[in-house]
């Protein structure tokens, strides 16, 4: 038997819909709400509406943004003629993070699962072939690519010299990656994957053999 209110139990039933939210946890969340000033508890709200009426798919890369194109692809400052492929958004918030990659980006929105019904036709992958070609445009507001002979809005892009596969180091990722690879060497422009290895502090005698091994192949002059 519920003691809550209706109207508590309502909020416990929504946030329980979240990942890794499980029904304990979504107590202590709408207890702590509760206790939250109505200011506070009205702002969460409008980010909430705003995310879905205002956030849409950079039709470049793919990559949430308020704006389209995205600030990444429009910028001058970027290396347009690097281009890293990453599974989800949030990957390249992770890579941004380092202040290390000065390229752009293009997001899939996934990887290749066969088990799960997810093949290559669902991915971005067509848009990331088109980008390749230095005379396209981005894919247009509908979703479709860009006739080759037009320009971008703010000009020319740079021919692709690379592509970086920074795809997750598992099963999925490896198939994406291989499919990927073997779909651009036509191209002939270079394409390569991020390393795999130990982590900084990590220790050889706790590292399992899959790691030492990539480990191993992705080592480096000195």
């Amino acid at each position: 038997m519920h003691i809550l209110s209706e109207s508590v139990e309502a909020l416990v039933e929504q946030l329980t819909k979240l990942p890794t939210i499980g029904r304990k946890t979504a107590q202590r969340l709408a207890a702590y709400i509760l206790k939250m000033p109505r200011e506070e508890v009205v702002e969460i709200a409008r980010a909430l509406v705003a995310v879905k009426d205002r956030v849409v798919y950079c039709s470049v890369c793919f990559n949430v943004t308020d704006t389209d194109p995205c600030p990444i692809c429009r910028s001058p400052r970027r290396d347009h003629s690097v281009i890293c492929v990453v599974e989800e958004p949030n990957d390249v918030l992770a890579l941004e993070r380092t202040n290390e990659y000065r390229g752009v980006y293009h997001v899939l929105g996934g990887v290749i699962s066969p088990l799960d019904g997810v093949g290559p036709e669902d991915l971005h992958i067509r848009e990331l072939v088109a980008r390749l070609n230095p005379e396209a445009t981005p894919p247009g507001g509908d979703g479709q690519v860009a006739e080759a002979g037009a320009s971008y809005p703010d000009g020319p892009r740079p021919a692709v010299q690379e592509v970086i596969l920074a795809m997750n180091p598992n099963v999925e990722g490896d198939t994406t990656a291989y499919y990927i690879s073997q779909l651009l060497k036509p191209f002939g422009i270079r394409v390569s994957r991020i390393a795999r290895g130990l982590p900084i502090g990590g220790d050889l005698e706790y590292a399992d053999e899959a790691t030492l091994s990539r480990a191993l192949e992705g080592r480096m002059t000195l």
